[in-house]
């Protein structure tokens, strides 16, 4: 089951979804993620277990939600004067927040749930500001897929399947290899 979307703002489903939601980052702080159930997010939000089945279809997809949500940036990308100052401050905030274990546990939940290509388009609109912000004066923009691709991809590798992330001179790389530097 899918999330349901065009949700009335401001509206039951949105209230009952900050509920869940703060229900859900609340057991996550206090308990082990494989500990955590839809009957103790029911209890902490109030809800009856099957209005979380209902409207998520099952925790995996849940936690998913909790993690976009989180994913999803309060303000725009820094503005440092340049393409590469901006990719390099946006990069380096994504390799800190995504290499924390809040971040991990993040794209674990992320990546087992049928919202993952929500994810793309979370970094790539992020990127689109960055590179808008430099149209006029960059006169060869890489696109959104090549920073995505020569940039995200191997922080985000990294993170899920090797013993350590990126360093930022490796980070600062794939800046450069994506910029064809």
């Amino acid at each position: 089951m899918a999330i349901k979307e065009g949700l009335r703002p401001g509206g039951r489903s949105a209230r009952v979804q900050e509920s869940v939601h703060r229900a859900v980052r609340e057991l996550l702080e206090a308990h082990e993620r494989s500990s955590v159930t839809v009957p103790m997010i029911a209890a902490c939000a109030g809800v009856t277990p099957s209005t979380i089945y209902r409207r998520w279809g099952d925790l995996s997809v849940l936690l998913a939600d909790v993690a976009l949500a989180r994913m999803r940036p309060d303000t725009e990308p820094a503005n440092t004067g340049s393409l590469r100052g901006d990719l390099q401050a946006w990069a380096e905030q994504y390799l800190d927040e995504m290499s924390s274990d809040v971040g991990r546990n993040m794209m674990r939940d992320v990546q087992s749930s049928p919202t993952k290509g929500t994810c793309v388009q979370i970094l790539g609109a992020q990127l689109r500001i960055i590179l808008e912000r430099h149209r006029a004066h960059v006169e060869q923009l890489p696109d959104i897929d090549r920073l995505l691709n020569v940039i995200v991809a191997p922080v985000v590798f990294r993170i899920l399947f090797a013993e350590a992330p990126l360093t930022l001179e490796q980070l600062n790389e794939q800046i450069d290899l994506a910029l064809g530097q």
